[in-house]
């Protein structure tokens, strides 16, 4: 009898994979939350966030994962080998006593994100095909198990073909450091020619200094800070964008004030995770349709 029934659609692709894409539409589509109304003429996206096994940043992580889920987005994670990541533990319970860890919104984002479907089963980089997403973020983090992630070729290459689309790519904090490590054709960073901003050296130092007598280095990923390796992948010192100085003044879901960040074209860049509420908007803007 199956002789008898069309195995391949009129577009040439299998039935069963027509079916899967159907089922996957649809169970997406039940996943939608109601905290935004949408319009017909919505768009959705998905968006790439590639992390560590360990020691991400618990905001810049969490909160344009919320942000992009509640605006109707998939999100998809992706660490080295498909293992299930877990934040900065310092960041959830304080850093020094109670303090300098993550505001409580971020910390409840990040407890309903690490019970998603999404977050529970990443993708491997090495499995990572940049055009299958729409967008693609990433954040920081400070503690040693960030080095993976900054220092991955693997990742690397896939973030240099995800860069070549010219579709939304955000970066906050270390995360600029992928970009600024990340080399094109001409063995240049692909941040040569573009305005960035990333953890201002100011505020990784002042960091350092408050925790160095209990933590040692913990607040010092690398022997250079952020911003120097930062400014020399770009192509003048004018590319680079400290933003105003703050030390403590953090942005919300509701208020953008005292955040910033560097909006050029399809590059969203931001300093910490003060101004993590803001990234995520301005990255998520781009992916609305046009009017």
């Amino acid at each position: 009898m199956d002789g008898d029934i069309p195995q391949r659609t009129p577009g040439g692709r299998s039935l069963a994979s027509e079916l899967h894409a159907a089922t996957s539409r649809r169970k997406t589509a039940e996943r939608l939350t109601s905290d935004q109304p949408q319009s017909r003429e919505f768009a959705m996206a998905r968006l790439l966030i590639p992390i560590p096994d360990r020691d991400f940043d618990v905001t810049e992580v969490a909160v344009p994962w919320k942000l992009a889920r509640r605006a109707g987005h998939d999100v998809v994670f992706a660490t080295e080998r498909g293992a299930t990541g877990e934040a900065d533990p310092l960041l959830l319970t304080g850093v020094i006593f109670g303090q300098l860890g993550a505001e409580p919104e971020p910390k409840a984002f990040y407890a309903e994100m690490i019970a998603s479907r999404e977050f529970q089963a990443p993708i491997a980089w090495e499995d990572i095909r940049p055009g299958d997403f729409d967008a693609l973020v990433l954040p920081g983090g400070h503690a040693p198990g960030m080095r993976q992630y900054l220092g991955s070729e693997l990742l690397q290459d896939r973030v240099r073909a995800f860069w070549a689309l010219e579709r939304p790519v955000g970066a906050i904090c270390h995360g600029v450091l992928v970009l600024a490590r990340t080399r094109d054709a001409n063995g240049r960073s692909v941040l040569h020619g573009h305005r960035t901003t990333c953890l201002p050296a100011y505020m990784e130092r002042t960091a350092y200094w408050l925790t160095a007598w209990k933590l040692g280095r913990y607040y010092r990923t690398y022997p250079a800070y952020v911003e120097t390796e930062v400014r020399e992948a770009l192509a003048g010192a004018q590319d680079f964008v400290r933003g105003p100085w703050t030390l403590v003044r953090r942005g919300t879901d509701a208020d953008d004030s005292g955040t910033f960040l560097v909006d050029e074209g399809h590059y969203v860049s931001a300093r910490w995770p003060g101004d993590a509420y803001a990234f995520a908007r301005a990255l998520l803007a781009k992916l609305q349709p046009l009017p």
